[in-house]
């Protein structure tokens, strides 16, 4: 049997351990801030790269004019004080680190930054502010920055004269194109841009590679298109080849279409395989339908192959009877040869054939282009 004093010292261990639990899940309890500083968070898709940023909005506060070049946003590095005695730039918002992070490699202002996640910094200075991108992604703001975590420092230069102020701190992107991007922290009447570029090219070869280990490797229409986007980017040929033979391979459910074979073909071709290359195209003509031959016929002229071109337009011609498109191909066949009168006839045709009013409009707009003399 327990003693009164065994009973006791057995509760107290208890009663102790139970207050330690409380507190360890106390810990882990998560509460509304307050709302001081709003938690930020906004991305953006260009091209292949996805950028993804997190901050903390400091608001100015009435505090207009008094923000830069001040304890709110000093200049430079400063010793920031709270068991902090390093130098530190600005964090580029408030409370935990700002951080950024890309999914490709990208450049900023023109200088390479691998593919990560990044705590963001910036020595602001009264005419130009120097970016930093940084290893250290879970710091309290810069209060203990490490300088030899620095991965890239870049120069730009701010924007002083938003015509409003902005009262909480933003991240905001502009001038987006498939190969770049503008990204901005605005705040008060400032506004630091940096841009954002990356080679489209290789970000989005290396995210075909990778779909192509997986599941879509084994898809003869992901593997065609996959082949085909190199054949048009003129690039990594050897490796579409491979992709395209898969396609067509009946064993693994490929098909010969037109589709499938002009793009091997058209790889063929790039690697100087032109015997193989023609032999293959005419397998792809035979089996074409007429607005595949009609689509190849215009995609020869507008690689300025005039004499290849008239001959797809007049093979679709006879093979289909003159049935439309082959008109139109016919029309734009002998315009691109400078036989105007025959692109004229052919036109004339193509109009009586029209499938609806916006085709019968475009060609009747043509029409009158090769009327008055100009070729198409």
């Amino acid at each position: 049997m327990y003693t009164t004093n065994k009973l006791l010292k057995i509760f107290s261990f208890l009663f102790i351990t139970l207050i330690s639990v409380i507190n360890s899940d106390a810990q882990l309890l998560q509460l509304p801030d307050g709302g001081v500083n709003y938690k930020c968070r906004t991305g953006r898709t260009f091209g292949m790269t996805d950028i993804d940023i997190k901050w903390n909005a400091p608001g100015v506060k009435e505090r207009e004019g008094k923000i830069w070049g001040t304890p709110v946003a000093h200049y430079g590095f400063a010793v920031l004080g709270f068991g902090s005695n390093v130098e530190s730039p600005w964090r580029a918002g408030a409370d935990e680190s700002t951080t950024i992070s890309f999914s490709t490699d990208v450049t900023i202002n023109g200088k390479p930054l691998s593919a990560g996640s990044y705590g963001f910094f910036i020595a602001v200075y009264p005419d130009s502010c120097v970016l930093i991108f940084n290893r250290n992604t879970t710091g309290w703001g810069s209060y203990f920055y490490n300088k030899d975590m620095d991965v890239l420092r870049v120069t730009t230069r701010q924007q002083k004269d938003l015509k409003e102020s902005k009262e909480r701190l933003e991240y905001d992107f502009s001038n987006q194109t498939s190969e770049s991007i503008e990204v901005a922290l605005e705040w008060e009447k400032w506004r630091i841009p940096f841009t954002v570029a990356a080679d489209i090219k290789k970000t989005t070869l290396a995210s075909i590679r990778s779909q192509m280990s997986g599941a879509m490797g084994f898809d003869p229409p992901s593997l065609q298109t996959a082949a085909n986007w190199c054949l048009q980017n003129n690039i990594n040929y050897e490796e579409a080849l491979n992709w395209i033979n898969s396609a067509t391979d009946p064993n693994l459910g490929g098909v010969r279409t037109f589709t499938t074979l002009s793009t091997m073909a058209g790889l063929l071709e790039k690697l100087n395989r032109k015997d193989e290359a023609d032999k293959i195209m005419k397998s792809a003509i035979e089996s074409a339908t007429v607005f595949e031959l009609h689509g190849y016929g215009r995609s020869l002229l507008m690689q300025n192959k005039v004499k290849e071109a008239m001959e797809i337009f007049q093979q679709n011609f006879k093979k289909n009877k003159g049935v439309w498109p082959t008109e139109v191909g016919m029309m734009r066949g002998y315009s691109a040869m400078g036989d105007l009168k025959k692109a004229i006839e052919h036109a004339k045709l193509a109009i009586a054939q029209a499938p609806d009013e916006p085709n019968k409009n475009a060609l009747e707009g043509a029409l009158k282009k090769l009327e008055s003399g100009k070729p198409l």
